[in-house]
C-alpha cells in the first residue's frame, strides 16, 4: 500500500481513473465500460449462383 502525501491537488472528472506513473506524475486516463452492447445489424442475404 501506498501513503497519501497531499489531499485534494487536482479536481477529479467522474469517468476517469488517476494514478501515479513511474516518474511519479499524476496521470489522468478516461475509464474503459464493459459490457455495453452494440446496435444490431441486419444480416444481408446473398443469392447463391446456378451452375
Amino acid at each position: 500500500m501506498g501513503k497519501i502525501i497531499v489531499k485534494k491537488v487536482i479536481t477529479r472528472k467522474p469517468g476517469h481513473l488517476y494514478y501515479v506513473d513511474g516518474q511519479g506524475n499524476v496521470c489522468e486516463a478516461v475509464m474503459a465500460r464493459g459490457g455495453k452492447k452494440k446496435k444490431a445489424t441486419k444480416k444481408k442475404v446473398t443469392k447463391k449462383k446456378k451452375r
